[in-house]
């Protein structure tokens, strides 16, 4: 018996590796990113929100086909554990939805479509959730929410943050991202977005979001004895934003109009159900919700890239499971082993006690101390249904 299961684990191993192997190839974000943003958004308002963007992409390195067959290629009988192999299966159906959207990027319905299977659509609860954020009124946020430091200033900002972890990474400055900041997890690297003005709070956000998550559990990932802690589990999306959000909240700095901006994401992912094309989905957040041009032309951009991007609804629906999850007083740190999900949690538990999983290395620091004042924000997070 005792033979049996360290082949059992052998074959967790040689699969975990295979897979690892293959899934560098996909970094959906790395391609849904287009590369005339400024451009075409030029265009977009001078002809007063009317014109459809016409986005280029970039070209793929590898086959999509042979990469597909190369992932079901897995001999996942060979894992004994009904479980691990489980978590095994789904990835790799999850690993094939993530290439048939690389696939289709720029080709409309049909990237929707595949966006669909790997990241879903906000369900009607979801969107009565961002209405209720949504009627609260906008309070007086003052002097940290004025735009003024540069990139510059904001690196060496993180430079310095990055320090209460010890583990390096790097920042670069892109002019290809739609985001402020984001965190590219194969090569290590914070991207910031090179023209960008940022205000304190939002510096403060990005650290704590980035940095006190996101790297965290790259790292702690990287760390674990199977790659699939780092490469991801399925859904991971969800958990992941959730925690990062989270860690705004506790870390003091989440506002009531950063909460608003994930409802607007809401709306905005649930306008692609709607068959709204990117101007409809931009007068609805400008025309109807009052959103300022910019941060309109933002939150259109993240949602219709590609031909329809519904990810971005998943943040508010992972900041409320994270912040149930929390206020039952459960363990934190086993969330942060790598990007993971709380549904996978018995089996993340089941790996420690194998000794397939260890302990997080690397413990957000805003998950120490609630630093949260705003009663506003916990009597909203408790009443989203």
């Amino acid at each position: 018996m005792h033979f049996q299961a360290v082949d059992t684990n052998a074959a967790i191993f040689e699969i975990d590796q295979n897979l690892d192997r293959l899934v560098h190839n996909i970094e959906l974000l790395n391609y849904l990113n287009p590369l005339n943003i400024e451009v075409e958004k030029k265009r977009f308002f001078a002809s007063k929100y009317t014109v459809e963007p016409q986005f280029k992409y970039r070209k793929i390195k590898f086959s999509p086909f042979k990469l597909q067959r190369l992932f079901f290629n897995q001999r996942l009988e060979r894992i004994e554990d009904e479980d691990i192999r489980r978590l095994y299966r789904d990835i790799i159906y999850e690993y094939s939805g993530l290439i048939a959207c690389i696939e289709t990027i720029g080709k409309g319905k049909k990237f929707y479509y595949n966006n669909l299977k790997v990241f879903g659509t906000p369900k009607e609860r979801d969107v009565e959730n961002a209405r209720f954020i949504l009627h609260f009124a906008d309070e007086n946020e003052g002097e940290d929410m004025i735009a003024k430091y540069n990139v510059q200033e904001a690196q060496a900002y993180f430079e310095e943050f990055g320090k209460r972890y010890d583990f390096d990474f790097n920042i670069k400055q892109s002019n290809h991202i739609s985001a402020a900041a984001m965190v590219l997890n194969a090569s290590d690297t914070m991207l910031l977005k090179k023209n960008h003005s940022f205000c304190k709070n939002q510096i403060e956000v990005l650290a704590n979001h980035e940095i006190g998550v996101h790297l965290v559990t790259t790292h702690n990932g990287k760390s674990q004895p199977l790659k699939i802690f780092s490469n991801g589990f399925v859904n991971n999306t969800e958990t992941q934003e959730g925690l990062a959000v989270f860690s705004e909240y506790m870390s003091g700095n989440l506002t009531l109009s950063r909460l608003k901006e994930l409802a607007h994401r809401v709306i905005a992912a649930d306008s692609l159900i709607k068959g709204y094309c990117f101007a409809d989905t931009f007068d609805l957040l400008f025309n109807q919700y009052k959103v300022p041009k910019e941060k309109a032309w933002q939150i259109t951009l993240r949602v219709h890239r590609g031909g329809g991007f519904t990810k971005d609804f998943l943040y508010l629906t992972g900041l409320k499971k994270v912040y149930e999850y929390y206020q039952k007083g459960e363990d934190l740190s086993l969330l942060l082993t790598g990007k993971v999900t709380l549904e996978n949690l018995p089996v993340i538990k089941k790996m420690m006690d194998v000794g397939l999983a260890i302990p997080s290395k690397h413990i957000t620091d805003s998950y120490a101390k609630n630093l949260n004042t705003n009663a506003k924000l916990d009597f909203i997070l408790k009443n989203l249904k």
